[in-house]
């Protein structure tokens, strides 16, 4: 026998979680009522968003990943992006409640604040961010994240036709750096201290950075669209969190001024502060060091980058 949409749904149980902490017995408000629903909303799509970005972190996480796969990881950052936008707007309906209307059951949270949600803290930590004691750390778990992941994918694109760890690979891609740091010079002789120092680290920064540069470079390429739109979905991806944090902070700004969170938190000060940090850090940087196009670096091995038979 099929189950009702009520039953596969849970409806029952999932109806019944709206009374505040479990055991007490006064009755909530229709602005608690409101205020509850929209967090326990927020809840259920931060379990969405992390099964989706997990599912894009284990595509990458491959020491090969097939061409084939990137659509489906930018399938996964698609609906995660879309849940943002739609989050942001649910910050609308939380503005409905007025400053008083929530002073009326404020007291009734206690300590409770949005800084404890464990998803949240999953969910950061996954992108590849880990935030302890309101501040931001380096991760420690021993999972990657997204951000470990798309470091090492970046790191083996082929450069120049070049593979990752071939013979001479390390000299074919410094001279694509010096190729392009020299055609950068003659086209942005003021800022070309910037694009040199993007690529003054170690080896295997510098390989990462060196395949970010090639592959917005030459994007036109058949083999380089997908790795593309990869990292511009990354991009929105990270755009859209932002933009989630920006309308958080502005919603509690309008809700409770300046005053401290409940969690103890600086509250709009805290909301805004991590509104500020970027996990995709080369993404974002790239963006001032690109070249145009007819000053590029001769491509070689072009052949390399078009699409084959089976």
């Amino acid at each position: 026998m099929s189950p009702t949409y009520s039953e596969y749904l849970r409806l029952e149980e999932l109806l019944k979680l709206q009374t505040g902490v479990e055991g007490e017995t006064r009755e909530i408000s229709n602005d608690e009522l409101h205020f509850i629903l929209v967090h326990q909303n927020f809840e259920l799509w931060f379990k969405l968003v992390i099964n989706e970005l997990t599912c894009t972190r284990d595509i990458l996480s491959s020491d090969y990943v097939e061409e084939t796969k990137l659509p489906q990881a930018v399938h996964h950052m698609d609906r995660v992006i879309e849940i943002f936008k739609l989050m942001s707007q649910q910050w609308r309906v939380m503005e409905t409640l007025e400053p008083q209307d929530f002073l009326n059951f404020r007291d009734d949270l206690g300590t409770a604040s949005g800084f404890e949600s464990f998803q949240m803290r999953e969910m950061e930590s996954l992108m590849g961010t880990k935030w302890i004691d309101g501040k931001l750390m380096g991760k420690k778990e021993n999972k990657k994240s997204l951000y470990d992941v798309t470091c090492d994918w970046l790191e083996r694109t082929p450069v120049q036709g070049s593979v990752y760890n071939s013979k001479d690979d390390e000299t074919q891609v410094n001279r694509f750096i010096e190729e392009y740091l020299e055609a950068h010079k003659k086209l942005y002789p003021d800022t070309n201290k910037e694009a040199v120092q993007f690529f003054d680290e170690e080896q295997s920064l510098r390989r990462r950075r060196a395949g970010l540069v090639f592959i917005e470079s030459y994007r036109e390429l058949p083999l380089l669209a997908w790795p593309r739109k990869l990292i511009s979905t990354l991009i929105e991806l990270e755009q859209s969190m932002i933009l989630w944090r920006t309308s958080h902070a502005r919603m509690v700004e309008r809700m409770i001024g300046r005053r401290i969170g409940t969690g103890g938190s600086s509250g709009v000060d805290y909301l805004d502060m991590t509104a500020k940090y970027r996990v995709f850090i080369d993404l974002w940087a790239v963006r001032s060091i690109l070249i145009k196009k007819e000053a590029l670096p001769v491509l070689k091995n072009k052949d390399f980058y078009e699409f084959r038979g089976e």
